[in-house]
């Protein structure tokens, strides 16, 4: 009998033989991309996805019946892995729980993921080396509902001038949704409660110099909703967003794409699709290519917090567990 959504496929990526089951049932409506059309879609951004995912606890969004079905999110491995996907054990100190997540360090991990009806990867800003100190401090400009994307592109703008002004590299991207993310790597020098201090001490100057547009208010009902939030508890523990080339579980298939600093005055989000990031992939290559060349540190950003604390200012909010 044939099968609703088509007889397995099997691919070859690297040493892997990876089987895609259904790969004919449909994922995203806009277009009516499959799950085949994802996993080609990932292995034509492999050494993309893979820089970003590479050695890091991985924390899965699946969605078995495709985007307009359940989303599940997926901590612990799937059961029934092949041996040959790599793991890491992490602790999760509120709960005093374990979990055994994926850590990819090939692209077969990351098309066995799609398998398992994963489309977004979200991992943690730590490797596997030392899961307690990030090496990675990300930058989420997330716009409340009434502010346009020109004024996240503002807010951009005023990140990269205090990053320049640190002598910090950072590497932007869409974040396929509304907002863009900035990825700096940092010196694994640091525990997550100084990462997220050095965070918001950044948070804060961009926010006095563009008072209007910017918020770092954390409770929601405290923020004009016209501001972007610089979301410095993005680097909390066990807090993720998707990495950079991970789709989104969205009816259009929108991916979270880095960008060159340039293309963030003119970068549409909803253009960065698995429809059209393949080709761009082709022609630019991964232009986060060179986020792992440099280490930067921390410390001139700690020293605000500890200027700004003795001025007054609270330290982080400790956030909400997530999902």
């Amino acid at each position: 009998m044939a099968k609703e959504h088509g007889a397995d496929v099997h691919l070859s990526v690297g040493e892997r033989e990876v089987r895609i089951s259904s790969p004919e049932r449909i994922y995203f409506p806009a277009r009516g991309e499959t799950k085949l059309d994802l996993a080609h879609y990932y292995l034509s951004v492999g050494e993309g996805i893979l820089r970003a995912l590479r050695e890091r606890p991985t924390m899965l969004h699946r969605f078995p019946k495709g985007v307009s079905g359940t989303k599940v999110h997926q901590k612990r491995l799937p059961k029934g892995a092949p041996d040959w996907v790599s793991t890491v054990r992490l602790h999760f100190p509120r709960y005093d729980l374990h979990a055994d997540e994926l850590c990819p360090t090939h692209l077969a991990e990351i098309i066995w993921a799609v398998q398992m009806s994963t489309v977004e990867l979200h991992p943690w800003n730590v490797r596997s080396a030392d899961v307690d100190r990030p090496d990675e401090w990300r930058i989420d400009l997330d716009p409340m509902p009434d502010a346009p994307f020109a004024r996240v592109r503002r807010v951009a703008g005023v990140c990269r001038e205090v990053l320049d002004e640190l002598g910090i590299v950072g590497y932007p991207k869409t974040s396929g949704g509304s907002g863009l993310h900035v990825y700096v790597r940092i010196a694994p020098r640091w525990e997550f409660t100084d990462v997220r201090r050095a965070a918001l001490a950044f948070a804060r100057e961009v926010q006095r110099r563009a008072p209007q547009d910017v918020t770092t208010q954390w409770w929601r009902k405290d923020r004009d909703p016209a501001t972007v939030f610089v979301d410095y508890n993005q680097n909390a523990r066990d807090h993720t967003i998707a990495a950079a080339y991970s789709v989104r579980g969205n009816a259009e298939g929108t991916v979270s794409t880095p960008v060159t600093w340039d293309e963030v005055a003119d970068v549409q989000p909803g253009d960065c699709t698995i429809a059209t990031v393949p080709e761009r992939f082709a022609r630019l290559g991964d232009l986060h290519a060179t986020i792992d060349d440099v280490a930067h540190d921390l410390t001139p950003l700690l020293e605000w917090a500890e200027r700004d604390e003795a001025e007054g200012a609270q330290p982080p909010v400790e956030p909400r567990a997530p999902h």
